[in-house]
């Protein structure tokens, strides 16, 4: 009998593998942050942060920054194992909705690497993508190290996915015998069996009598091109919301119900929603008012009369006396990036709000002589601008009166944000913290962790840390003091862009 150790030479030479002290799919010359983002950080410290920390966060700039981190190729701090330094960043991403991300991270150790914690990330996050498949090359080594009812179950599945009905049956039936699933979850791993080849099962769904939605439900459904109902989705955490969007094997019409809240919350570009959306247009099986909105979008991009071009976007945004979703700001940031203004003061607002919910700084910067001074467009051409250098006068941030939204808050946070991008001198920053009682110099613990991780230049640790101090279910539950605090210590690091946007952004939705 051939040694496991000798046979494991063959099929992956040491050449080819892996190492545990750097992992993550993106490397700092493609967008990610540098690999030595955690520095002398203990890396215990680390994965405390992230296991604790509440996700989905109320900021898209702030969840597009910590899915940069997250997936970067970073060394692995000292005091934890690679893997499991990944199972943690896995798990997060899943919480924070990102499963395509959250696999990525996974897919980078070596299955002979793979620790109990990260088999236990690995199962969720082929549940979240809905890809059962991906489970079969780690049953083996999870059936050693974690067995549980899922890996039982995914044994059964992979014999059948792997052409081996015969071998599915018997397992699937021992299964049932020994109770490991039943019900739904059982049936649902029936037609898991059936998808793949020589599969003779023909298997019915009926989703009367369930009365949640677990993980493992919406992966083998989504696996098998089983509708889930809506009232379902109802009683499932948001993260199944952005994992429904991010899913190729979903029907336009399924993804589209999705899309707006996953690029509301940074899982979905602005293109990515547009692109969903033109494809919606020509596909029979979406709602006509989803078709409508698609026409809608088109003739505010593409529409060579401006009149015409802002028609569409107001009905896009819908009723004028309310703030819009910002999902729709998202969706037109390139077409509000193309008008030329509009006379009204709200519109001018939503427009310079929309373009900067893509990131386009510099398009909304070009936009200062056409808005009101004092309006929320102009307070938040004066947080983006990405060449700003001067500082703003103590009248200037006075003069800002807040506009749709806690106008209170918004000037609270207006002033955090200058503060924070050193906009403001010492003498005007302490005048206004009295006035608008923002107390910036108001130490804690996290202040004070913070503040040390940005002094050392870990850019990783202040990115986590930066993502606590939001932990809150909308902008109106940030304190003005905390965005000070962010703004400044991503400054610190070099992210000047990432500050400047969600600076910008928390007058937007405050």
């Amino acid at each position: 009998m051939v040694d496991p150790a000798v046979l494991a030479q063959y099929e992956m030479p040491a050449s080819a593998r892996r190492s545990l002290d750097s992992i993550g799919p993106l490397g700092a010359g493609q967008g990610g942050i540098d690999a030595d983002a955690f520095g002398t950080a203990d890396g215990r410290y680390v994965e405390r942060l992230m296991r604790r920390l509440t996700a989905p966060l109320p900021s898209r700039w702030m969840s597009i920054l910590l899915r940069r981190a997250l997936v970067s190729r970073v060394d692995t701090p000292r005091n934890v194992n690679g893997a499991d330094f990944a199972a943690e960043r896995g798990w997060l991403l899943l919480r924070m909705g990102e499963s395509v991300a959250a696999r990525a991270v996974v897919q980078g150790v070596d299955t002979d690497n793979y620790t109990p914690k990260l088999y236990q990330v690995a199962m969720n996050t082929s549940l979240a993508t809905g890809d059962p498949g991906g489970l079969c090359p780690l049953v083996e080594g999870a059936m050693r190290a974690v067995p549980s009812r899922s890996w039982t179950m995914a044994q059964a599945m992979c014999a059948g996915l792997s052409g081996y009905p015969a071998q599915a049956g018997p397992l699937l039936t021992a299964a049932r015998r020994r109770s490991v699933a039943s019900g739904i979850d059982l049936l649902l791993a029936q037609k898991v069996i059936g998808a793949g080849a020589q599969g003779r099962q023909a298997v019915t769904i009926e989703w009367d009598g369930v009365d949640a939605l677990t993980s493992w439900r919406f992966g083998l459904a989504m696996a098998t091109a089983v509708p889930v109902p809506d009232s379902l989705y109802a009683t499932a955490g948001r993260q199944v919301t952005y994992w429904r969007a991010l899913s190729p094997s979903m029907t336009i019409a399924d993804r589209i119900a999705a899309a707006e809240a996953a690029a509301a919350q940074g899982v979905l570009s602005s293109a990515a929603l547009v692109d969903l959306y033109g494809a919606a247009a020509d596909d029979d099986s979406v709602q006509s008012m989803t078709t409508a909105t698609a026409r809608d979008l088109q003739t505010a991009y593409a529409d060579r009369d401006p009149d015409a071009r802002m028609a569409a976007l107001r009905q896009l945004w819908g009723d004028a006396s309310a703030r819009p979703p910002y999902g729709r700001l998202v969706l037109t940031a390139r077409a509000a990036a193309r008008m030329p203004g509009a006379k009204d003061k709200a519109e001018n607002d939503r427009l310079v709000a929309s373009i900067l919910s893509a990131g386009l700084d510099r398009t909304a910067v070009r936009w200062r002589g056409r808005v009101e001074t004092g309006s929320d467009a102009w307070a938040m051409i004066l947080l983006a601008d990405p060449d700003a250098y001067g500082r703003v006068s103590y009248g200037d941030l006075a003069s800002y009166t807040g506009g749709e939204g806690d106008s209170a808050l918004k000037q609270r946070m207006l002033f955090a944000g200058l503060a924070g991008l050193g906009r403001l001198s010492p003498n005007d920053v302490e005048r206004a913290a009295k006035s608008l009682d923002v107390r910036v110099g108001a130490e804690n613990s996290w202040t004070r962790a913070l503040d040390s991780a940005a002094r050392a230049g870990q850019v990783g640790t202040v990115v986590l840390l930066a993502a606590t101090g939001i932990q809150t279910s909308a902008w109106k539950g940030v304190p003005p003091e905390a965005l000070y605090r962010i703004v400044g210590a991503l400054r610190a690091v070099g992210l000047d862009g990432e500050a400047r946007m969600i600076a910008a952004e928390a007058i937007a939705r405050a």
